[in-house]
């Protein structure tokens, strides 16, 4: 795309559906929905199958989770937890 970006995760609305996220995002998004509360990074890295010991391992996830959160799909709690937007 010369010249323009692109947006990986687009702004969630009413309009937007949770297809047009990558599948990755997809599944990030299932398994805080899932939770019956607040999900720390490291319970999600666990149900990917992540090695969530090694702090290194989940930084990009947590990145990863940073992103739908700035545009609106998941909520990003001071403590750093995330939850779902109903």
């Amino acid at each position: 795309m010369a010249g323009r970006a692109v947006l990986l995760i687009p702004h969630h609305s009413d309009a937007t559906d949770e297809a047009a996220l990558p599948g990755d995002y997809r599944r990030i998004l299932a398994i805080v929905r899932e939770a019956d509360g607040p999900v720390q990074v490291r319970a999600v890295g666990e149900r990917l199958g992540l090695n969530a010991s090694v702090r290194g391992k989940l930084e990009p996830l947590r990145a990863k989770m940073t992103k739908p959160a700035d545009r609106g799909w998941l909520h990003k709690r001071p403590d750093g937890r995330f939850t779902a937007r109903r």
